[in-house]
C-alpha cells in the first residue's frame, strides 16, 4: 500500500478520540512524552489541532475507556498534531507553541509545516502578534522547521527539559500573517 500523499491530510480540531492516536505520536517522537492527562487538559481549546489522513479510515481504540461522545473513535487516521495557545505576558498577548509532533513515516512530507501553519494562524486570531517555542538543542528537523516559518533563536535555556537537556527559546513575529 503507497502513502497518500499529503493532500490527503486534513487540519481539524482535536477530539476526545483522537487521545489515544496524539498519545502514541507524543512517546515515538519525545524522549520525555506528556502525559496522556495533559492532552486531554488541551481538549476543546482552538490551537489544539490534529492532520488526519482521509484515506487511512479505522478505529482509533481507546485507551482507559477514552472513546468519542457517541461511543465511537474518529474516521481517518492522526498522523500529527499541534497545541498552541496564547499567553499573557508584561500585558502583551503572545503565541505559544507548545508541543507539535508528526508520526514516523509522515515526518518531511509537510504534515508538521501545515499544522504549524494553522496553529499560529489560530495565535493570530487569538489576537497574538509574536509567537514562542522551546526546542531541544539537537532537535535539527523541528529547528528547520521552525525557521521556515521565521523563528530565531532568542536564547539559550540551559537544563530546560528533565534530562537536562538545553532549550532554544525561539520567537517569531506574526505580524504578517494577519
Amino acid at each position: 500500500m503507497t502513502t497518500p500523499a499529503p493532500d490527503a491530510i486534513s487540519i481539524r480540531p482535536a477530539e476526545r478520540a483522537d487521545l489515544l492516536a496524539i498519545y502514541r505520536i507524543e512517546q515515538d517522537a519525545f524522549p520525555q512524552p506528556w502525559p496522556f492527562r495533559a492532552f486531554e487538559g488541551f481538549l476543546g481549546r482552538p490551537g489544539f489541532l490534529v492532520a488526519v489522513d482521509e484515506h487511512g479510515v479505522g478505529s482509533l481504540g481507546a485507551v482507559d475507556g477514552v472513546t468519542d461522545q457517541a461511543g465511537s473513535a474518529s474516521t481517518g487516521e492522526v498522523r500529527g498534531y499541534v497545541i498552541a495557545d496564547v499567553v499573557t505576558e508584561f500585558g502583551r498577548k503572545i503565541g505559544h507553541v507548545k508541543d507539535l509532533a508528526v508520526a514516523p513515516g509522515w515526518r518531511g512530507r509537510g504534515v508538521g509545516s501545515r499544522l504549524l501553519d494553522r496553529g499560529l494562524s489560530v495565535l493570530v486570531a487569538g489576537g497574538a502578534t509574536r509567537a514562542k517555542l522551546e526546542v531541544r538543542v539537537d532537535n535539527e528537523g523541528a529547528r528547520s522547521l521552525y525557521a521556515d516559518f521565521g523563528f530565531t533563536t532568542k536564547r539559550v535555556v540551559r537544563g530546560y527539559y528533565e534530562d537536562e537537556q538545553d532549550a532554544l527559546l525561539l520567537v517569531a513575529d506574526l505580524t504578517d500573517r494577519t
